[in-house]
């Protein structure tokens, strides 16, 4: 089966990526940082980041996901319809029954502030989905996915573009929120299938504003009155399309996924591996979550005083190149890759594969080639660069 043969050349190569093959004797410095928020800044070469997508290889393209079938009776991604029960619906963002009027709304993806003037974090817990990646001068940005962020007026500090997340906000048929751009982003931005609520256009002042506790630009927030608002001003779509089958599969209330597998490990403690915030989790087996740390403290929520937690982690490892002399970055999000899921104080390795294309999503599967079952809740995603998988620590 072509899945099969693709499975077993990810995981070769995946093999390769973990071990660190060609990379152990590498010095990295860190790029200069770009000022990629007015989306207005001059570029050696505007098609920079274009040129490096056309260059991704085409032949690593996943076969058709028709040709997928979940077993076992699992709730799943692949377009079955979703379990409803009175005025409630299965959400396909935390795998919870949760009000129709919440889980039949399309999400909010919004960009997040992660370096240190920034914290802490407002708003940050409410997130079903949290992302993490590098972006230029080896600091991280993250992504909250909100399905239910109706009560909060203050979520942020909110930042600027990056291609790649849109890419990620798209997989959820999200509406993305940013505050600012790169100019690389612009065409990805002004696509009819991407709706976006940028700080920089005309709806900016709608949907954002600006506290005095902090500098510029640390001190943009979004509110969900200005998110509504936003959105009808806009015109936005407030349900998801006909089309959309949901980026995961979740275990059944009453059977969840222990990791039972042979080739499952032990996973209480992790390192993603980025350089300036250092974030670990650990494992708490009484409430089976993993607890978040980075810059040498807690990941605190500013608007309820909890650090953050997960009922799944996923380090999704994959190719990314420097795309000009200002540091900025492009990752392969539409071909696949090895990546590790942990759940429960357990961790196994597998592959993603995208489906769907620029509006499609990226499904998980274990080293048989079936597909990863998440357990209800929370997950955080941790994008790794595939030249730095040898700083992952997971014990």
């Amino acid at each position: 089966m072509a899945f099969k043969k693709k499975t077993a050349l990810l995981l070769i190569l995946g093999a390769c990526v973990f071990a660190g093959c060609g990379n152990s004797s590498q010095t990295v410095t860190a790029p200069p940082v770009a000022d990629v928020e007015t989306g207005e800044e001059e570029v050696a070469d505007a098609k920079a980041y274009e040129e490096f997508e056309e260059s991704l290889s085409s032949d690593e393209a996943p076969a058709p996901q028709s040709q997928f079938v979940v077993e076992k009776g699992y709730v799943s991604s692949y377009g079955a319809e979703r379990e409803r029960d009175g005025d409630k619906v299965r959400s396909y963002l935390s795998g919870h029954m949760v009000p129709s009027s919440v889980g039949d709304r399309r999400p909010v993806a919004i960009m997040l502030n992660n370096i240190e003037d920034a914290m802490p974090m407002s708003g940050v817990s409410y997130a079903d989905v949290l992302y993490e990646c590098v972006v230029e001068g080896s600091l991280t940005r993250m992504m909250g996915v909100f399905e239910n962020y109706d009560d909060l007026d203050k979520i942020g500090s909110v930042r600027s573009c990056r291609n790649y997340f849109v890419y990620y906000a798209l997989e959820f048929d999200s509406i993305y929120c940013h505050y600012g751009q790169s100019s690389y982003a612009l065409p990805l931005l002004e696509e009819d299938y991407v709706d976006n609520l940028s700080g920089l256009a005309a709806i900016g002042d709608t949907v954002y504003y600006r506290t005095t506790d902090r500098v510029a630009p640390h001190n943009a927030y979004a509110s969900a009155k200005g998110i509504k608002k936003g959105i009808e001003e806009m015109g936005y779509r407030n349900t998801y399309r006909d089309d959309y089958t949901g980026k995961f599969t979740f275990a059944k209330d009453d059977d969840p996924n222990d990791l039972t597998q042979e080739d499952s490990y032990d996973a209480t403690y992790i390192e993603p591996g980025y350089k300036i915030n250092k974030p670990h989790l650990e494992y708490n087996a009484e409430d089976k979550k993993y607890y978040r740390w980075q810059y040498g403290t807690e990941h605190v929520d500013d608007l309820n005083g909890e650090q953050l937690s997960f009922d799944n982690v996923i380090l999704q490892h994959s190719s990314w190149e420097t795309i000009d002399d200002k540091g900025y970055l492009g990752f392969n999000c539409h071909g696949g890759g090895v990546m590790t899921y942990i759940t429960r104080g357990k961790a196994v390795d597998g592959t993603w594969l995208s489906f769907g294309g620029e509006q499609g999503a990226v499904r998980y599967f274990d080293s048989d080639g079936e597909e990863i079952v998440l357990n209800q809740g929370k997950t955080l995603i941790e994008i790794i660069q595939d030249t730095e998988s040898d700083k992952v620590v997971i014990r």
